[in-house]
């Protein structure tokens, strides 16, 4: 599927790389890279999706990439692709993913969940980060202030997945569920599951909701252009009642 990848323009500095992807090969969920550049002139990658031609060529012609992200412990399939690209960037993601990934070769210049909460990093006056540490796939939050956009993984799906299907003969949609989105009540019962420690859950929860965002770009299904802080809001209402 090399040429499946869509690459789009969100904003004059954040670009997406969506590309089709089956979960246990059944469920259609969609796979998303979103690159940003700074306004130091770098790049900022959470890489979520292989390292294509086409992928590779946008990104390098935003500037160098200074920041590698793993957005969570199942999201790092492709940072060793990304790592060995831009071997002078730094490398950052949860301290499952060091875990969890087969590559143990990799050398994380960043840990979240190992780092001290108050690590900088280098790109907080661009980007904000909160790391959901009652969260069970252990996911970061991400906030672009200029563009007033958050990007995360696995805290919020928008299924269907048209954007990433729409290269391929499929739809993107899910059979038998319809919709998975922000709205609907299988994303709440999602949000309730998938928090382990309620408290941290809360606390995180609430910094997101402190956000002023209007955007929401998931790893898993289409972007949510507007409305972003009411979606957030609405999934995740049962930590703020």
């Amino acid at each position: 599927m090399e040429n499946c990848t869509v690459l789009r323009e969100i904003t004059q500095s954040i670009w997406t790389f969506s590309r089709p992807f089956s979960r246990f090969g059944i469920l259609p969920i969609g796979g998303r890279s979103t690159a940003i550049k700074l306004r130091n002139g770098g790049v900022w990658v959470l890489a979520s999706t292989t390292l294509d031609a086409d992928t590779k060529a946008k990104i390098d012609e935003l500037g160098p990439v200074q920041y590698i992200v793993g957005a969570d412990a199942v999201h790092h399939l492709f940072l060793g692709e990304f790592k060995r690209a831009y071997p002078s960037a730094k490398l950052i993601a949860p301290a499952a993913v060091l875990e969890r990934t087969n590559d143990k070769s990799l050398q994380f210049d960043g840990v979240w969940g190992r780092d001290p909460p108050e690590t900088i990093y280098g790109f907080e006056d661009d980007i904000k980060a909160c790391y959901f540490s009652g969260f069970k796939n252990k996911d970061v939050a991400f906030f672009h202030l200029a563009s007033k956009t958050m990007i995360e993984a696995d805290l919020l799906f928008n299924l269907p997945c048209t954007e990433q299907y729409s290269k391929t003969k499929s739809s993107g949609s899910l059979p038998l569920l319809g919709s998975f989105g922000p709205y609907s009540w299988l994303t709440q019962k999602f949000a309730s599951a998938m928090g382990e420690d309620k408290a941290a859950m809360k606390r995180d929860v609430r910094t997101v909701a402190g956000w002023d965002f209007a955007r929401i770009i998931p790893c898993h299904g289409d972007v949510i252009e507007t409305g972003g802080k009411e979606a957030w809001l609405e999934a995740y209402k049962v930590y703020l009642d």
